[in-house]
């Protein structure tokens, strides 16, 4: 299970960026995250698109709706499951993840002012369908590569 959800304000983002969006920063966490690019993964993958007025969001202590159309702001967080997040994969997410965006915006490279949270939820920290989750049962589930799901597994003293 990983959630995106990308923080801007109102207006944007159009429709069809958001389209794009939805499969590039999927894709952005998906590939590092399991080793390979594997569409059926996608399922556990969900992107949120968060919009707020621009005087509900503020940077360097002035209110966007005060500061001008330059100050580009966006937050993007990402909570991932537990496993191999060593700080090079990690660091290939989050690249991934501003280089989507700025394709998607028609930009040749990240506004400075678009920030991304990594944050990893503890193993037996995810709740769904009336329970507890586990990326165990997932590693058996041919999406992962073989190096992916051994990394996992000793990171987590499976």
């Amino acid at each position: 299970m990983t959630i995106i959800t990308v923080n801007t304000t109102k207006g944007r983002l159009s429709l069809e960026q958001r389209r794009k969006l939805a499969e590039t920063l999927t894709d952005a966490v998906l590939v590092p995250e399991v080793g390979q690019f594997a569409p059926p993964a996608r399922v556990g993958f969900q992107v949120h698109f968060v919009e707020r007025e621009s005087d509900m969001m503020a940077i360097g202590g002035r209110l966007l709706a005060d500061a001008g159309p330059e100050a580009d702001v966006m937050v993007i967080d990402v909570a991932v499951m537990d496993g191999d997040w060593r700080q090079e994969v990690r660091t290939e997410v989050i690249e991934r993840l501003l280089a989507a965006m700025a394709d998607a915006c028609g930009l040749a490279e990240p506004s400075p002012a678009w920030w991304v949270n990594f944050r990893v939820i503890d193993e037996g920290s995810w709740g769904s369908r009336g329970g507890v989750l586990s990326v165990l049962p997932l590693l058996d589930t041919g999406v992962f590569t073989e190096e992916k799901a051994k990394a996992i597994r000793a990171h987590l003293g499976a």
